[in-house]
């Protein structure tokens, strides 16, 4: 299916879940001085325009990344994500929204490597577009452009289908992203024959999966299922703003998934957790799920 836009849903709750998790995950990397490879499945755009006709048709930034802009009291990992969205909107006005790519690529070191991949033509375009604008925009202040070129590339492909031939990386240090857009029930599967077969290719590399929580089956099952990968260790935390609606419409929850996770998120997670149901929170419905587990 190629009808998926995420800039509809760009910098609503699950964005903030999301990319808060994939920033924290960077920064652990970039600890070592070993480089590190991102390969992010399912990219998007990479920017999105908040005032654009795709955003602004149901605001859903607007249960996300609005309510934490003037706040002043965030815990250090929310905080270390808001700013890197306000670098992006330098007159103070939150007008744009980045997506995964961009996020990576503003936390990456120049030694690092970032390979992005989108299926939608649109949006591979409007990604590879983008991302020759970083480049330019380094030019004109006298910096050497450190976007499209060995350290990122950007393909239009198939996500799943890539990771064969990028696992192993050469540093042995990586980060691979998936976030389809699951409106296709076998990307479920998809995303489970995929970690399996990176698993036995590249055991010890950092795996983030996001995924909605919604009605269908394959969804209220799909957790239970990458616990039992084998994976060394895990980590799935889910974030609700509201009760779900009784038609079954709107996403109201969605979790991050993680394989061999660094050993410091699940702590990172207990202080940020509570405070997003405090400030994103809708109803009663509102809460969120940490749980972890070893092989």
């Amino acid at each position: 299916m190629l009808s998926y836009r995420h800039a509809f849903h760009a910098g609503n709750h699950a964005d903030v879940l999301k990319h808060m998790v994939t920033i924290q995950l960077l920064r652990y990397l970039g600890q070592k001085e070993t480089p590190y490879m991102v390969i992010d499945t399912h990219a998007g755009a990479g920017v999105y325009a908040l005032d654009g006709n795709y955003a602004s048709k149901n605001a859903e930034y607007e249960t996300g990344i609005a309510p934490l802009w003037d706040r002043t009291d965030l815990p250090e990992a929310l905080a270390d994500y808001v700013q890197l969205v306000k670098d992006l909107n330098p007159s103070g006005k939150m007008r744009y929204y980045p997506g995964s790519p961009y996020c990576a690529n503003q936390v990456m070191r120049e030694q690092d490597r970032l390979r992005l991949f989108e299926l939608h033509p649109t949006e591979s375009k409007v990604l590879a577009d983008n991302f020759r604008k970083l480049d330019a925009h380094a030019a004109e202040q006298g910096k050497r452009p450190s976007g499209r070129g060995k350290r990122v590339l950007v393909e239009r492909g198939d996500g799943f289908l890539a990771l064969k031939a990028l696992l192993p990386p050469p540093s042995r240090r990586a980060l691979v992203l998936i976030d389809p857009p699951y409106e296709d029930k076998r990307d479920y599967q998809r995303v489970k024959e995929s970690l399996q077969d990176a698993l036995v290719r590249f055991p010890t590399g950092s795996y983030a999966v996001w995924y909605p929580v919604l009605q269908r089956i394959e969804s209220k099952q799909f957790s239970d299922r990458l616990k039992r990968l084998g994976a060394k260790s895990w980590l799935n935390v889910t974030l609700s703003i509201c009760s779900p609606s009784p038609d079954g419409f709107g996403l109201h929850t969605s979790g991050m998934f993680l394989l061999n996770p660094p050993w410091t998120l699940e702590a990172t997670l207990k202080e940020v957790m509570p405070y997003l149901v405090k400030v994103l929170g809708r109803d009663s419905g509102a809460g969120f799920v940490l749980e972890s587990g070893e092989a």
